[in-house]
């Protein structure tokens, strides 16, 4: 933040026994979550769970990781949800390998919270949090939208993203596994008829994902925003615990900058952050914040 002196990335001394009793003393917790919480919780985008699921298309487009395939210009709208539903069906409609998620809830279930992320995998509601508490600012890989937008609707996906992955020819089974029968080669494309169009003007349909100026904030993404606000506007006078797990610098502005502000403009907050390898916080605020380096699962597991 442009103004703010950054000390480099630290530890604060006993930080653990001092979040522990932070996170005690607080009248409420507002968690910013990021990309590394549902990576340590096994949504790896690369290596072996990339090649298990993507090794054709990276065979015949040659690139390494699920990132670079969901921005692929493929040549025909059969081929991109092919890739496309692989991709959500995996990283939304699966369970994560590692109760990370799980970890968080049992910490602070029993207190006032409230949780803002720009993550879209779902994962906070499987593990148990309240729907209502919960604002995903960048959308939610459950979701499709007009790619025009025609209108500011959005509309739940799992349904035809299994019926798109049964079609290249996997098997979904009642835990929500994907896996291909033996022999089988699958398919990189979907039947056409499969291909998601709007309801209203029959242009193709997108993920409810921010990337460009697309984006549609519909009404559940505004009734969020509201109750998000008004948590804020509560509490702001309260023992509050700004609780930043594994957030990068992809989007600061988001999560971590405001994070920073109010943690300096309010009396009574403290900010913890907790990033593997990135933990730091400005002089303005290092002696009401608590630095952690390390992965979040492991740091959650110890508190």
């Amino acid at each position: 933040m442009k103004g703010w002196r950054i000390s480099k990335s630290e530890d604060t001394t006993d930080s653990i026994n001092k979040l522990r009793e932070t996170l005690n003393n607080a009248e409420a917790v507002i968690v910013g979550a990021g990309a590394g919480l549902s990576t340590s919780a096994g949504f790896v985008y690369t290596g072996e769970r990339f090649r298990r699921y993507f090794q054709d298309f990276a065979e015949k487009y040659h690139f390494n990781d699920m990132y670079s395939g969901g921005f692929y210009p493929y040549k025909t709208l059969e081929e991109h949800w092919a890739y496309w539903s692989r991709y959500i069906y995996i990283n939304r409609y699966t369970d994560a390998a590692k109760p990370v998620y799980n970890k968080l809830y049992e910490l602070i279930k029993d207190k006032d919270y409230f949780v803002l992320t720009t993550n879209v995998d779902h994962c906070f509601q499987k593990a148990g949090f309240d729907k209502h508490r919960l604002f995903y600012t960048q959308g939610d890989y459950g979701l499709f939208q007009c790619s025009q937008p025609c209108h500011q609707g959005t509309y739940e996906n799992e349904n035809m993203i299994r019926r798109m992955v049964e079609a290249q020819g996997y098997i979904t089974d009642e835990n929500g596994a994907l896996s291909l029968p033996n022999g089988i080669t699958p398919k990189m494309v979907v039947p056409s008829e499969l291909v998601p169009r709007c309801p209203k003007c029959g242009k193709p349909m997108s993920m409810n994902l921010r990337s460009d100026d697309t984006f549609v904030e519909d009404e559940g993404w505004h009734c969020a925003s509201h109750r998000y606000a008004d948590f804020l506007r509560r509490h702001q006078n309260m023992k509050i615990l700004f609780l930043e797990a594994a957030v990068g610098f992809n989007t600061p502005a988001i999560i971590k900058y405001s994070f920073w502000r109010m943690t300096h403009e309010w009396k009574n907050a403290t900010y913890a952050c907790l990033n593997y390898g990135e933990a730091y916080a400005p002089n303005e605020i290092k002696k009401k914040s608590i630095c952690i380096n390390g992965d979040i699962g492991e740091i959650l597991e110890k508190l």
